[in-house]
């Protein structure tokens, strides 16, 4: 062979080698163990799900998969740690709702959820409940609606947080329904549903595993529940959209993505293994005890999904006039 042809296929085996070598790798993943951030607290509406997914994946991975919980910032501090990861599939992020309202909330992020990140399937979604004090007169949403109308600034509602999930789900209840109630932000659930049981407050937003367990103890009365369609939690209350606020939709979710740049063999691999599980009843029963219930997507369904979801609450918290801190 000649000095020039030969020059010219060894770089031609040169070339063949590096673009065979992310398939080689994603064909053997995983290799070790592999590390799930959860931006959130342990034990919460992102947690638990994810670590009983977290279980069955790393059987059927056959890998163990280890659950780092990185809370802060509305999700923000452990997602930026995703962010700078290695992206070789080694580091995967169980995220949720708030992976779309911090960008809007925080200045100043490191990330970019929409550029840094890839959608591997969502995992899950549940509602929160419109719930009021069994004192107050209204007993469904029309006639919460009509109260509030009728008393303009006189009621008020709790919620986790300024700028969480349950705030601004009720911020775009009241938006949508046309009424002001006066919100009052504590810190935290608990905090929150204690003056809601109290009557200190009358009007709530909580997640519905709190509104659940409250609403069959009649210390509570769930009105509407947030999602568009009923949940199967809670067959016999109907949906704010249904209720009398047509088009309102508000969908606390979960979802699975990695960092930009991990190879698509690698993700293609943990969206068909993880979505797999989700239609186990190990995972469904599991999920319904923690309020969730399956959503798998595919990856492309998740991307379109985040994109609607930024843009939606991104309007509601301007809006609202939330000023990013």
């Amino acid at each position: 062979m000649q000095p020039t042809h030969l020059k010219a296929a060894i770089v031609a085996f040169a070339v063949c080698g590096l673009v065979a070598a992310p398939a080689v790798s994603a064909q053997a993943y995983p290799e070790r163990p592999i590390r799930m951030i959860i931006p959130f607290a342990a034990g919460g509406a992102t947690d638990t799900p994810a670590r009983i997914v977290s279980i069955k994946l790393a059987e059927r991975l056959k890998q163990q998969v280890v659950i780092d919980n990185r809370p802060g910032q509305g999700g923000a501090l452990g997602t930026a740690v995703a962010a700078r990861a290695e992206p070789d599939g080694y580091t995967v992020l169980m995220t949720a709702t708030p992976f779309v309202l911090s960008p809007h909330i925080y200045k100043n992020l490191s990330y970019d959820p929409l550029k840094d990140f890839v959608p591997v399937s969502q995992f899950g979604s549940a509602p929160n409940v419109l719930v009021v004090h069994p004192s107050l007169p209204a007993k469904s949403v029309k006639e919460l609606i009509a109260l509030a109308k009728a008393q303009p600034g006189k009621l008020d509602w709790a919620s986790s947080g300024t700028g969480g999930f349950q705030h601004l789900s009720g911020e775009l209840f009241m938006s949508m329904a046309g009424i002001k109630i006066v919100h009052v932000s504590y810190k935290g659930s608990g905090a929150a549903t204690a003056d809601l049981l109290g009557g200190q407050v009358k009007i709530g937003f909580p997640g519905i595993a709190i509104a659940l367990q409250h609403h069959k103890a009649k210390r509570l009365l769930a009105l509407a529940v947030t999602t568009a369609e009923r949940s199967q939690q809670m067959p016999d209350v109907p949906s704010i959209a249904e209720a009398g606020v047509p088009g309102y939709a508000a969908t606390f979710w979960l979802g699975l993505t990695v960092p930009k740049g991990t190879p698509k063999p690698i993700i293609d691999k943990l969206y068909r293994e993880s979505t797999a599980l989700l239609t186990s009843p190990d995972i469904v029963k599991g999920f319904e005890g923690a309020g969730t219930e399956a959503s798998p997507s595919n990856p492309e369904q998740f991307r379109k999904f985040l994109l609607a979801e930024y843009q939606k609450w991104g309007k509601v918290i301007r809006d609202v006039g939330i000023k990013p801190r």
